[in-house]
């Protein structure tokens, strides 16, 4: 039965917790019914920061709707993959407006507001004390280094990983010599203060840019500012940790049962910021032998952009936690990424610094920081992979992909509507990114779809 709420059929829907355990009856239904519909192309979907399951079928629906009409003759079914991350309330998102309620605001309205604390106590449940003792420091601001080093602590306690849950095993984008990175400075004991005053003058930059040219006087922002930040970023850094344990431990899983029943239908992965992570790691997680992944679409991967890489240009020992995954996909492995993802230019890389590095930089001089070992795949694309193509969008969607290997698609002609923090991040609604899809996949063929302005 077509569900109402979404645009395409047939559609389903895999859920799975922060370990990677999916629904059993969504999955059961899946491999009952695909061959039964007669499905020759699955698309499947990852969402990366929602809070709820309505905005993430919101999205899978609106990504979706044009494929019917882009591929009218390719027996095409659908999956949304659900799993728990979050989405915080202020953060705006390109053409899907909130609906607007007539309240009263309060004069100074709360640093956090009723929507994020439920957000936060959907995706850390059992940690309400936490919470709310993290709101009460940032409605209070107090100045002394010492209550931001104890804000430090509570958020440190809201994200960390119980042993022996799996997650502790997944945070890592590169490998030092077989080792994982360290958590991130920004989780550091007694770095709070520091993270905190760096994330308030990236976040100052980013919403009055400066001129060009020496900065004569330049005023500290209020580092209460950043340490609200750093509890965004912190909670994106979970489920960083969570996309890779659900991709690895659930998705993965599922494909490889999908390929036992159904060796004949050709699978395509899409993942969005997060859940480019999520998709990327299921090829991690796939059973030995597995080839029936035809495409891995990554929209603005919020993840490292040395992943694939089998060693960093600056550091011969360390290489990308997925090298040599890429080789999983019986065909393409294509990453769209934009300029103006503000999210993923700026703010990534200083959330993403390893604990022990000691270097500053200014927020003013983030093109060094991009061409360093913290930047991000929706960011410039990936990096350090021999053979690795790089096309403009009309090119990618005008011309035939490549049937192997990493290709880069700078889409920013679509993906550039957004507002700071985090800009053009979730600017993915654009049918020619759904013809991405279907070209990398091979679906459709560029001369088959119709023509669009880039």
């Amino acid at each position: 039965m077509a569900d109402p709420a979404m645009s395409v059929s047939p559609y389903w829907e895999l859920t799975f917790d922060a370990d990677g355990d999916v629904d059993q009856g969504e999955r059961d239904r899946l491999l009952h019914e695909v061959r039964q519909r007669g499905v020759g192309d699955l698309i499947v979907f990852s969402h990366g920061w929602n809070s709820q399951r309505a905005g993430a079928t919101r999205l899978y629906s609106r990504f979706f709707a044009p494929i019917p009409h882009l591929a009218q003759k390719a027996k095409i079914g659908y999956v949304g993959v659900i799993w728990p991350s979050m989405e915080f309330p202020d953060q705006p998102i390109p053409n899907f407006p909130r609906t607007a309620v007539a309240v009263a605001e309060p004069v100074t309205p709360p640093a956090l507001d009723g929507d994020t604390r439920h957000a936060l106590l959907d995706t850390f449940p059992g940690k309400a004390t936490v919470i709310d003792q993290i709101a009460r420091m940032l409605d209070q601001r107090p100045s002394q280094d010492a209550e931001l080093e104890e804000f430090g602590r509570l958020v440190r306690t809201l994200v960390e990983v119980v042993p022996p849950g799996p997650q502790a095993l997944f945070g890592a984008d590169t490998l030092a010599e077989g080792v994982p990175q360290s958590e991130p400075r920004m989780l550091a004991v007694g770095c709070t203060a520091e993270v905190c005053d760096e994330f308030a003058q990236a976040l100052a930059h980013l919403t009055a840019p400066q001129s060009p040219g020496p900065v004569t006087e330049l005023a500290l922002p209020d580092p209460w500012k950043g340490a609200r930040e750093l509890l965004r970023q912190a909670a994106y850094y979970a489920m960083k940790r969570r996309a890779g344990t659900v991709g690895e431990r659930g998705l993965g899983p599922v494909v490889g049962q999908l390929a036992a029943v159904a060796p004949e239908v050709r699978v395509h992965l899409v993942g969005h910021s997060f859940g480019g992570r999520l998709v990327s790691f299921a090829l991690r997680g796939l059973p030995e032998g597995v080839r029936s992944v035809k495409s891995v679409t990554l929209l603005q991967g919020a993840f490292s952009h040395y992943a694939f890489a089998a060693r960093l240009p600056d550091d011969p020992r360390t290489g990308g936690v997925l090298q040599g995954q890429q080789n999983r996909v019986d065909g393409p492995l294509v990453c769209c990424y934009s300029h103006f993802d503000s999210a993923l230019a700026t703010i990534y890389p200083l959330a993403s610094r390893m604990a022990d590095d000691d270097r500053s930089f200014s927020p003013f001089d983030i093109g060094r920081v991009l061409g360093a070992r913290w930047g991000a795949m929706g960011h410039d694309g990936v990096q350090a992979v021999p053979g690795t193509r790089s096309l403009s969008l009309a090119d990618a969607l005008n011309s035939p992909l490549p049937t192997s290997g990493c290709v880069n698609v700078d889409a920013c002609a679509v993906v550039c509507h957004g507002d700071p923090p985090t800009g053009a991040h979730s600017d993915i609604v654009h049918p020619e990114l759904a013809r991405v899809v279907l070209a990398a996949g091979r679906i459709v063929r560029p001369a088959a779809a119709p023509a669009s302005p880039v």
